[in-house]
Order: C-alpha cells, then structure tokens, then sequence
C-alpha cells in the first residue's frame, strides 16, 4: 500500500480544516460579510471534496495494478511450486463425483495407474544411456589402447627366404 500517499491525503485535509476553521472565525466576527464567508467555505469543501474524489479515484487504479501484479505473483509461484502429479489426483477426484452422480465419464484413468511410472521410466531411461556411453567409452578406450600398442611395437617384414642369422 502507499502509505506515504495517505499521509499526505490527511495533511492536505488537515490544511483544508484549518481554513474552515478560520473562515468559520471570520463568520461569528460581524466585520465581514456572512453570505461571502459562507460562499469562501462552500468553495473550500468543494476543492476539499474535488481533491478527495481525485486520489481516491486514482488510488483505486494504483490498487488495481498493485492487486493484478500479487495475484499474478502468486499464480506464477503457485504454478512453480505445484506438483505436477496433483493434477491426476484432481482428474480422479472429478471423475469419481461424476460416477457419484450418474454422470458419464469425461475421460478414462488407466486402471492400475501408478504416480511412480513415469519416474521409474526415466531412471530406467537414464540408466540405459548411462550404460551405452560407459560401453562406447569403454570401446573407445580399448581402440585407442591397441593402435597405442601397434605403434610402439616396430613392425618388420621378412622377405621370403630371408630369415635371422641367415646368409646370403
């Protein structure tokens, strides 16, 4: 809320009162005029009501934008912070007053339905592409090792009829 925004909405109604006041002195003094004083008090309600009439109406679209903005914060987190499995509880909850009241079914829960399916899928999922890199790493690393291996072993060939220790 504007706190500030009220305070000074009071101070100005409190400066407006200190005028009636004086001109309400100025009225019991037979010096001035009493239809002109009344006429000056008239006048000073009417800016005090004008001025009132104005904030309030202003006030009201700043509560408004203040109030759209926390509903829409709290939407937002509600929708974050919502499971998603509460959804199915809804459905079957909707469902199940329906069959209560003789309705037809708007839409079919599987039978058996389990909340953890779809989580043990995933793990299951996860698992599988773990053992998939961990076997292509592993190939990989075996490759690697064995051109490693037939490079550091020289290779020769011996020509045919050509042996160790053998003369020519």
């Amino acid at each position: 809320m504007k706190l500030a925004l009220f305070q000074e909405l009071l101070n100005l109604n409190l400066a407006f009162e200190e005028v009636m006041r004086g001109l309400e002195r100025m009225e019991r003094e037979r010096v001035f005029q009493n239809d002109m004083i009344r006429l000056a008090r008239a006048e000073v309600e009417t800016a005090r009501v004008d001025a009132n009439r104005e904030f309030f109406d202003k006030f009201a679209d700043i509560v408004e934008e203040d109030s759209s903005w926390a509903y829409k914060f709290q939407r937002e987190y509600k929708q974050k912070t919502r499971d998603l499995h509460d959804a199915y509880f809804d459905i079957k909850d909707s469902e199940e007053r329906r069959k209560k009241k003789g309705l037809p079914p708007r839409l079919e829960i599987l039978p058996g339905w389990d909340i953890s399916d779809e989580d043990r899928y995933d793990e299951e999922l996860a698992k599988k592409k773990k053992r998939a890199v961990s076997k292509k790493a592993g190939a990989t690393t075996r490759q690697r090792a064995s051109f490693a291996r037939s490079k550091k072993q020289p290779q020769t060939a011996v020509a045919p009829g050509m042996r160790r220790g053998a003369r020519q």
